[in-house]
């Protein structure tokens, strides 16, 4: 992580765009608002090389002089993000060919074909010359390589590519047989003679009906995954270059979060921290921010990561673009942190008077207001930052539970025929996380891939694709007496996409006790209702030698997919209310494994229940192992807690609409205000406000 003294503020700063006077006002702007970060050069192509050998770094060496002298910290970029003109006019071969089969003229950004030997020389000789000329620049905190990777489309289809993914499946399958057996070539006559043979999945091709309809699974599975590679390959070449003239300081690029296209996990090695840019679409989306920031916390096994861009008022790329209200700034920026961010940057610092974001949100508008409401709070914020100093730098999520997030199970099950198109891997997931984050359950989310010995808890929604191990070290889990818990779809195919020949789930179904003997699936509003139980009350009733608890179960709606479930070993749970399977079971737990006489369990949901029915599961999951919150009743109230040294701080967000009053969880002193606060004693939430409850040691 870069060394740094605080949470840093700030982000994208374009003052090529401006007259030297307008730098003056934005640095006592920045002065004002305790502005101590700035991001430079991400699209600085076209004025730092005019022609392709001709290099002219004058007005950078301006801009960079002039944070120096302004003290501020820089984050450097490779300025890669977008072509300029003359190189895709001299070289058209650098413009992406899309999935449609369309040979793209010059236009937008991410705009280059990542296999393109040209491009890739001419990134990485820029990259190269701004970090010879710029290594050791005082306040250098980072080295920011391109820009949101993916582009048009995730991706490029042209023949550079088609050429270059031959290679890639060469190296993976090692001969053209393996090839075909992965890809179950015999079906419709695809079996493949020679590596030549192949072209990209694209409209042309495999898919009828677009990306997510394709003949052939394994090839476009295989391709997302080479896609992902090749942009991958284009952030080390740059990174190697920088390295040629720094060392140390850290390197990374700005992800999107759950960004469909590429599969984040295949880069984690190659990144010094990870970094994303945090536009949630709607305005009440508190527990998918969460998500996605534990999701780039996890890129890293944990390690802090930065908010490279959030915008300060709005987003201008949307058919609607509402304004942030007032204090939901503050209340985001403050849950970045807590869950994990050292650095809060904002896109941008000053607004642009054209193109397409020149409506934008920025920290300065067209005027260079500085006594705006969204310029006060910009203000406060920075000002609150500067007040907690180093208090949570470095500090990490002691989270008990793992969420698996996968990408191959997202491209592997959304593009399957045969179920329901209409449930959808994030949606699926997003509900359990959901659930856990207002249980104020602590939570890292990881790869299918991760060490998963530290967690009490693993869930694992829709865990379509298996690889590797998965199956195994998900039954270690059980057997030490943890509990995992996935939903339907689980365990079908394996990491060539190719389904498993045995009974659904298939490696998973000794982990559950079950099979899946049909899977039924029904069109969105189509409701079948679920009664759910609580078995540990049967237990206790059965004990006292009656035939049931006597308490009437909770009838919740399960949707979309129902698949019918035969026991095989585990105990029913939920049961279906409807259709020829009624009281067939929906929802089960198998008691496995276990130390000191203390089983694992497994739980298995095999509908997509409504948000209820998905809480109910997951309290009782978290509850076995203590893990259920203080403030877990509360609508909308977050907890989250980072740890350092021995040192715990609970951050408490009220992302409800409403005034909330509860016992303060713990004992200690707020870092915003210096406030004494006792354990048990009333503390009163605004709607967006933000408690940092720095707990005292036991």
């Amino acid at each position: 992580m870069p060394a740094t003294e605080k949470i840093l503020y700030g982000g994208d700063y374009n003052p090529e765009q401006w007259p030297r006077a307008v730098w003056e006002d934005d640095y006592a702007a920045f002065d004002e608002a305790s502005i101590d970060t700035v991001t430079l050069a991400v699209f600085g192509w076209s004025y730092l090389q005019p022609a392709e050998d001709t290099y002219d770094f004058t007005r950078l060496d301006e801009i960079v002089a002039r944070a120096v002298e302004g003290g501020r910290q820089i984050v450097l970029a490779t300025s890669t993000g977008a072509l300029p003109p003359w190189l895709a006019h001299a070289y058209p071969e650098v413009n992406r060919t899309d999935f449609e089969g369309r040979a793209h003229a010059y236009g937008q950004r991410h705009n280059a074909c990542p296999s393109s030997p040209v491009y890739r020389r001419l990134s990485a000789e820029l990259a190269g010359r701004i970090a010879e000329r710029y290594a050791g620049t005082p306040g250098l905190v980072a080295w920011h390589v391109g820009n949101e990777y993916g582009g048009y489309d995730g991706g490029c289809w042209c023949e550079r590519c088609a050429v270059a993914f031959r290679g890639w499946l060469r190296e993976r399958y090692g001969t053209i047989e393996r090839l075909n057996e992965a890809w179950n070539a015999t079906f419709w006559s695809h079996l493949f003679s020679d590596w030549d043979q192949v072209v990209p999945p694209n409209k042309l091709t495999e898919h009828w009906r677009g990306p997510d309809h394709t003949a052939f699974q394994g090839i476009t599975l295989d391709y997302r995954r080479f896609m992902t590679d090749a942009m991958r390959q284009n952030f080390r070449d740059e990174k190697a270059r920088i390295r040629e003239h720094d060392a140390t300081t850290p390197v990374t690029t700005n992800f999107m979060g759950m960004f469909r296209p590429l599969d984040y996990h295949r880069w984690a090695d190659d990144l010094d921290f990870a970094s994303w840019d945090n536009y949630p679409p709607g305005q009440r989306e508190h527990a998918r921010m969460a998500l996605a920031h534990d999701l780039m916390r996890g890129l890293k096994d944990g390690a802090p990561f930065w908010v490279m861009e959030q915008t300060p008022t709005i987003t201008a790329s949307r058919d609607v673009n509402p304004v942030k209200r007032p204090g939901v700034l503050r209340l985001w920026s403050w849950q970045a942190v807590a869950h994990g961010a050292d650095a809060v940057l904002y896109f941008q610092m000053r607004q642009s008077k054209g193109a397409c974001e020149k409506y934008h949100g920025a920290m300065l508008d067209h005027a260079g207001r500085r006594d705006t409401r969204s310029f006060r709070e910009i203000a406060a914020l920075g000002g609150e930052l500067r007040g907690l100093g180093d208090a949570v730098l470095g500090a990490r999520t002691p989270a008990r539970v793992a969420l698996l997030f996968d990408w191959d199970s997202w491209w592997a099950a959304e593009m399957t025929d045969g179920f329901n198109r209409h449930a959808r891997y994030v949606d699926t997931v997003l509900a359990y996380y959901r659930a856990l984050w207002q249980a104020n359950a602590d939570v890292d989310v990881v790869p299918v891939t991760a060490d998963l010995s530290r967690y009490d808890v693993v869930v694992a929604p829709m865990l379509h694709l298996l690889k590797g191990d998965v199956a195994a070290r998900l039954e270690g889990v059980a057997a030490r007496g943890g509990t995992v818990l996935s939903s339907f779809w689980a365990g079908r195919v394996d990491e060539d996409d190719n389904a498993f020949l045995l009974d659904a789930p298939g490696p998973l179904g000794p982990l559950f006790g079950i099979r899946v003997e049909e899977t039924d699936s029904a069109e969105p509003g189509v409701v079948n209702p679920v009664a759910l139980h609580d078995p540990d009350l049967d237990d206790v009733a059965g004990a006292a030698g009656t035939p049931g608890s006597g308490e009437a179960p909770l009838v919740v709606g399960g949707e979309l997919v129902f698949e019918v479930l035969v026991p095989q070993g585990a105990e029913v749970v939920g049961t279906y209310g409807a259709e020829f399977y009624a009281g067939a079971p929906a929802v089960t737990r198998h008691r496995v494994g276990g130390t000191d006489g203390v089983p694992g369990e497994a739980w298995y949901v095999a509908t997509a229940l409504d948000e209820p029915g998905v809480s109910w599961v997951v309290r009782r999951v978290l509850d076995r192992h203590g893990l259920v919150g203080p403030y877990a009743d509360v609508p909308d109230l977050e907890l989250a807690v980072r740890e350092r040294d021995g040192d715990r701080t609970a951050f408490v967000l009220n992302h409800a609409q409403e005034t909330v009053e509860v016992a303060a969880h713990a004992a200690g002193t707020d870092l915003l205000t210096g406030r004494r606060i006792e354990h048990g004693e009333p503390l009163r939430l605004a709607p967006t406000d933000v408690v940092v409850l720095r707990e005292d040691r036991s």
